[in-house]
């Protein structure tokens, strides 16, 4: 199948992708014009630009934070939590429910039923609490080192954590139910459409990178987004293998998959 650009897609399907991809992953105030998997599949293309919103807003507060002397610690823990408010908590929720669904080890059908009840199970707080942990740890050691390492961590992983989704709705991906969110995206995105974005996003995470540190930091931020991608994919084949396919859950989970693995990349050396 040719990959799909926005050059080539119709400025309405891309303002409908548009509408779909901030309406669906952010709290922001926008009307969803269509659903459908039209728009479903335009707006996960737009989804990295969601995220980088997201994490520009994340950086914002804890930048100000820090400049106004309140510590990196702080700084870390707003940088976490304002991606949570701006999205309702949902791709935590799906990470927790998609542990539990995982450590129950029960059927496809029954693991699905344990992941839609509305508590979460032991295996959905130990994991949660660890991801949270894992990320305020990594940003902390950023913003110790300046806002601007901290800053470029928080919309970084933020963004690859979109992309995260625009890489889990590629074709050839199932949905595990007929109904919701994930029935709607699940197989939208052309590979060819997917790895396109992927690569657009690596290119600018380097450039970002260059103009805030040189080379070095450069190479780091662009290693940052395929080993997110990276962890978002093991994650997924799991998902498939024990589930059949995603829903709303999984995506949730891909995405927190994503942004704690390019954090703990940009951490390293």
């Amino acid at each position: 199948m040719r990959a799909v650009t926005t050059s080539r897609v119709p400025a309405r399907t891309r303002t409908d992708g548009l509408r779909f991809a901030f309406g669906t992953l952010t709290v922001l105030p926008v009307r969803i014009g269509r659903w459908d998997r039209t728009a479903a599949r335009s707006g996960m293309l737009w989804a990295p630009l969601a995220g980088l919103v997201v994490g520009a807003a994340a950086a914002a507060v804890g930048t100000a934070l820090l400049l106004a002397g309140a510590g990196a610690l702080l700084a870390s823990v707003a940088s976490v939590a304002v991606p949570a408010a701006l999205t309702r908590g949902l791709h935590l929720d799906g990470l927790a429910d998609t542990a539990d669904g995982l450590g129950s080890a029960k059927p496809a059908g029954d693991a699905l039923a344990i992941m839609k009840r509305s508590d979460i199970g032991p295996f959905g707080v130990v994991t949660l609490l660890l991801v949270l942990l894992g990320q305020v740890a990594a940003l902390f050691r950023l913003y110790g080192e300046g806002w601007l390492p901290g800053a470029l961590g928080a919309v970084l992983a933020a963004t690859a954590a979109r992309l995260a989704l625009t890489w889990a709705a590629r074709t050839a991906v199932p949905a595990a139910r007929p109904e919701g969110l994930g029935a709607v995206v699940a197989g939208t995105v052309p590979v060819g459409a997917a790895l396109g974005t992927a690569a657009l996003v690596t290119a600018a995470a380097a450039g970002v990178g260059w103009a805030a540190g040189g080379p070095y930091r450069a190479v780091g931020c662009a290693l940052a987004v395929p080993a997110a991608l990276g962890a978002a994919e093991l994650l997924l084949r799991r998902c498939l293998r024990r589930l059949g396919g995603v829903n709303g859950d999984v995506f949730g989970a891909v995405a927190e998959t994503a942004a704690t693995a390019a954090l703990l990349v940009l951490t390293l050396g």
